[in-house]
């Protein structure tokens, strides 16, 4: 059993909050099927990460999923 630390619970909080911004920024793509395709694309890269434990892994893959997405979809904040 692992123990998680405060820095685990910050991180999974900025996590949650890119997913939700991520997802909101997704509205402004017009056309539907390109929508889903993004929404199923962002949801499958948080699947895809969400056994990570280690607060320099979580740190390094949130600072690539903020950049990525800052060019996927640069209405993001």
């Amino acid at each position: 059993m692992s123990h998680l630390t405060l820095k685990h619970f910050i991180l999974r909080q900025q996590v949650l909050n890119l997913y939700r911004q991520a997802f909101r920024a997704c509205r402004v793509i017009p056309d539907l099927n390109t929508r889903r395709e993004t929404l199923g694309w962002i949801r499958a890269e948080f699947e895809r990460n969400k056994h990570l434990s280690d607060v320099t892994d979580i740190e390094e893959k949130l600072k690539i999923a903020r950049r990525e997405l800052k060019q996927m979809l640069p209405w993001t904040r």
